[in-house]
């Protein structure tokens, strides 16, 4: 699995504008605030929405520390998807340009 760093991933992103955000932590703790464009399906659900994913697209995958989006990232690869794991996740996503957004 690809890992990148949270200022790798803003550029990856602003090359990349077609490359999806999933953000695997729960619903109580993205209301705090996410990624711009990530979509919330928390790790638990992540079987069941897999079918919700283009399999042509990257994914990357964002959690609270890393943890979570890389079980995320090996469910997701096991099933034929490509995806990029944001290494040390929203606690790493911090300058400017990555301000939280509701």
């Amino acid at each position: 699995m690809n890992q990148m760093k949270a200022n790798q991933v803003e550029k990856y992103l602003q090359e990349h504008s077609d490359a999806s955000i999933i953000d695997v932590r729960e619903v109580k703790e993205v209301r705090a605030g996410k990624i711009p464009g990530a979509v919330n399906i928390p790790l638990r659900l992540l079987e069941f929405r897999m079918q919700d994913l283009d399999k042509t697209k990257k994914h990357v995958l964002i959690c609270r520390s890393g943890s979570r989006s890389a079980l995320a990232g090996r469910v997701l690869e096991k099933n034929g998807f490509q995806v990029i794991n944001v290494d040390g996740g929203m606690l790493e996503w911090e300058n400017e340009q990555r301000k939280i957004f509701y």
